[in-house]
């Protein structure tokens, strides 16, 4: 059978690309060092493919269709939004592995959209071109939850998609061993006042739950404590309660954690170990 060997939790600031030169030279060099000592953790876990959590920003899905949880089960590319460092290319995929998940959480009594031909946004294409490539190019699973847009995927609900996720795994007949990716967060604001605070103290107190393996705790942030205390992009831990879930027993480890105003947010990277 497969199963899941480990998780990540990194962010997905498109400012890092966009913006590279705002911040001192240090700061930058920190951040890609995290990406590049998450890849090499990966590397490390000898995986087969990996599943991707990502965020719908309004970019991919407009008011004719908000899906509350997509996967890519087919052919992909990305980033549709591409910038300086961040180029459109085609990725590799499962999609035999990805059909049977896609099978697996709908025999679950979870609606879940599918796309048979995906063009990613920068909140898949980063962690793929920054984690997954350098890690041996693995093929990836991608899943879009509501984060960015309301109505936004309750967090029991992406929680719950994170466990059928890792019985769809299990009971996979292959040997693959798959890793998942919770991408996102920690604390930002995106097209409000505050556009640019980063709360510390919130970061910590995820990054706390992170390390615990709570997703219980994270369930129980309410979304009005969460967009008051770490701003609306924070709603993108939703991603993490799902690759948490996804993980037996997990247990984070912190790689790197940075709050940086100038990139409007504050930047965690954990890997995720199973217990």
């Amino acid at each position: 059978m497969g199963q899941i060997v480990g998780g990540f939790l990194v962010p997905h600031d498109p400012l890092i690309f966009a913006a590279p030169d705002t911040v001192p030279a240090e700061v930058k060099d920190a951040v890609f060092d995290a990406y590049a000592e998450a890849a090499r953790r990966l590397g490390e876990l000898r995986a087969d493919a990996v599943v991707v959590f990502g965020t719908d920003h309004y970019i991919l899905f407009g008011p004719g269709c908000l899906p509350q949880a997509l996967m890519g089960v087919g052919e992909l590319d990305g980033p549709i939004d591409r910038m300086r460092g961040l180029d459109r290319r085609v990725i590799p995929h499962h999609p035999e592995l990805a059909d049977h998940i896609l099978r697996h959480v709908l025999d679950g009594d979870f609606d879940l959209a599918c796309a048979k031909v995906l063009t990613v946004d920068h909140s898949v294409a980063i962690p793929q071109q920054l984690v997954v490539a350098p890690a041996g190019d693995l093929p990836i699973i991608p899943f879009y939850l509501a984060c960015g847009v309301d109505p936004v995927i309750p967090m029991r609900r992406a929680a719950h998609l994170g466990g059928l996720v890792r019985s769809a795994v299990e009971a996979w007949p292959g040997d693959e061993r798959v890793v998942v990716i919770g991408s996102g967060g920690i604390s930002h604001s995106v097209g409000e006042a505050d556009m640019g605070r980063v709360n510390v103290e919130f970061d910590q107190m995820i990054l706390e739950l992170v390390a615990e393996g709570d997703v219980e705790g994270l369930c129980a942030l309410s979304d009005d404590d969460v967009v008051r205390d770490g701003g609306n992009g924070a709603l993108e831990i939703r991603n993490f309660a799902a690759a948490l879930s996804a993980v037996p027993n997990p247990r984070g480890e912190l790689i790197a954690y940075r709050p940086v105003p100038q990139w409007i947010t504050g930047l965690g990277f954990v890997e995720v170990r199973a217990a």
